[in-house]
């Protein structure tokens, strides 16, 4: 079995195991936490993202690489998931967006949100010293050391908050993670190393979760949006250690959270059609005017 073949089919094997037990848990009291309505009133559950979190770090458990990579990858994807999971739960609206909980911290109030910046910042630092490992060759100046971990941490931390920015309509998070991991965790360029392992363990329960996620059975909420970006962006530095490469992914992931709290991702991709049509694949039709009163929408579409 290759590299990828086996975290693929062990994390696509736990996220469906875990997507089983979430149907049994929604008719038990315990799942009506889990309950919510979309962005149309649609009744679903976010029970999606603990199935995705624990397909993920399944998957992570087994790929080829060293025991320190892999407890890298599991402490980012674990908490991200963990820190996501509260948020759902007891998270409240009153501050939106990456703006809203920085201030609120500012001003001396710790939000669900704030707490995730701040838990998820701390555990990317950490994980991606784990998965980046000490480097070779010639010893570099204790400040481009510290830059370098800077870079990494910010990068895993800024793709599970991207990720988190995309999951505000059915399909759309799970599809960027898929079409992201392929691109991420495909063959070795000069220069970088094997990504492969890391990528196929989110694209294993990415692709197990999805078809519920276009039904709109279940969605993956912060808990499972915010794993599965950390662990998209464990899998990118597995591919390189380029600081220009790293550099240039990192400004660009944050020009994109920055363009979220003036520009709506959903009025952009609708605009376009070539994103507009592979948005809308195989997503159920949009419900005519008269299909009666809209609930409110847990794709919050600011979440940090």
């Amino acid at each position: 079995m290759s590299s990828r073949a086996r975290p693929a089919a062990v994390a696509a094997t736990a996220a469906a195991l875990g997507w089983g037990g979430a149907q049994l848990l929604r008719r038990r009291p315990a799942g009506a936490r889990w309950e919510r309505t979309n962005h149309r009133g649609t009744p679903l559950t976010l029970l999606e993202g603990p199935a995705l979190a624990l397909g993920s770090l399944a998957g992570v458990a087994v790929a080829p690489l060293p025991p320190r990579a892999r407890a890298g990858a599991a402490l980012v994807t674990g908490a991200a998931a963990a820190l996501g999971a509260v948020d759902d739960l007891v998270g409240s609206a009153d501050a939106k967006g990456l703006r809203g909980h920085l201030g609120a911290l500012a001003r001396g109030r710790l939000t669900t949100g704030g707490l995730k910046v701040l838990g998820i910042g701390a555990a990317s630092l950490a994980g991606a010293a784990l998965v980046d490992g000490p480097r070779r060759g010639a010893a570099s100046p204790a400040p481009a050391r510290a830059a370098d971990r800077l870079v990494a941490g910010a990068l895993v931390a800024g793709t599970a908050n991207l990720v988190n920015l995309l999951d505000l309509r059915p399909g759309r998070a799970l599809k960027a993670v898929l079409l992201l991991g392929h691109l991420v965790g495909g063959a070795g360029v000069p220069g970088s190393r094997p990504a492969g392992p890391l990528a196929a363990a989110g694209a294993g329960s990415a692709a197990v979760l999805l078809l519920p996620d276009l039904r709109e059975r279940g969605m993956l909420g912060d808990c499972g949006a915010n794993a599965a970006g950390a662990l998209l962006g464990a899998a990118l530095l597995t591919r390189t250690r380029s600081r220009t490469a790293r550099g240039g992914v990192l400004a660009a992931v944050l020009a994109l959270t920055a363009a979220s709290e003036r520009v709506s991702f959903t009025r952009v991709i609708e605009g376009t059609p070539v994103l507009a049509a592979l948005d809308r694949l195989g997503r159920r039709p949009p419900a005519p005017p008269s299909a009666g009163r809209v609930g409110p929408s847990v794709q919050r579409p600011a979440g940090p």
